[in-house]
């Protein structure tokens, strides 16, 4: 579906994969709209962008988006690409942190589907893009409820598509593998230069992104050896654990050092 004269809500404008994604969104014509907890916040071509007050964790997000909708009917597209992350072991991991990263992460695509489908129905089109993780297809050490989230999105993702699959509504997943960006703890960055992990830049997975809402490809994995260990993680997970394993005492010296 071209993208130009379309209307998009973005959510996650303050990160670094949401701020790479807005001026390519602009230049293809899309109208964007920007979902921000905090409306007053500097994100990149601000006098370019319509802003909302939308607060993915808040009890409320329901209405939250009944207003934005009543402000913009025009909107036919939603992308989320919000996230809150947390690297550390299980215990270490208090239940502010389990309850934000499920309400960020798992809840918010949830509730912005069970808004939006209807009413994209209703238009006669409409793209839902979630942007997930590697570590959502791999459980990695010190990012269990991450992971769970983002496994939890990439398979609410892909029983939402074929939900609608009767329709003109497209359902995209594109799952980035480790990108630099400020949800990266400086003990993050330290563990993938130890690891030998390529770091992909933001405006590399913007690009992806809009790769894939141009071309609708339904599902996306970024970077190799990455897609090579999300199929063997699929077919012969024992041979991801292995590897892990020899991995682990590495991200075992860089865990819970949060200050």
């Amino acid at each position: 579906m071209p993208l130009h004269d379309r209307t998009f809500l973005l959510l996650g404008a303050t990160g670094g994969i949401g701020q790479a994604l807005i001026k390519p969104l602009l230049k293809t014509g899309v109208r964007l709209i920007v979902g921000l907890r905090d409306v007053g916040r500097e994100t990149s071509a601000t006098h370019l962008l319509e802003r909302v007050r939308i607060d993915l964790a808040a009890p409320d997000l329901d209405q939250q988006l009944a207003a934005v909708s009543s402000q913009y009917p025009a909107i036919d597209g939603v992308i989320h690409c919000a996230g809150q992350n947390t690297f550390a072991s299980i215990e270490a991991t208090t239940m502010a942190d389990i309850d934000q990263m499920l309400a960020v992460n798992l809840r918010s695509p949830m509730a912005l589907s069970r808004h939006f489908v209807p009413r994209f129905r209703t238009m006669g089109r409409g793209t839902l893009m979630f942007v997930g993780s590697t570590f959502g297809s791999i459980g990695f050490p010190g990012y269990s409820v991450y992971s769970a989230t983002k496994f939890g999105l990439r398979g609410f993702s892909e029983a939402l598509r074929r939900e609608v699959s009767d329709s003109s509504l497209e359902v995209l997943y594109l799952a980035p593998r480790a990108t630099r960006t400020d949800m990266n703890t400086a003990e993050v960055d330290a563990l993938n230069d130890a690891l030998g992990n390529t770091t992909d830049a933001p405006e590399q997975v913007a690009a992806q992104i809009l790769k894939a809402l141009t071309h609708t490809r339904r599902r996306t994995y970024l970077g190799w050896p990455e897609k090579l260990f999300v199929h063997l993680n699929g077919v012969l997970p024992r041979l991801v654990d292995a590897a892990l394993r020899k991995q682990l005492p590495i991200i075992r010296r860089f865990l819970d050092q949060r200050g």
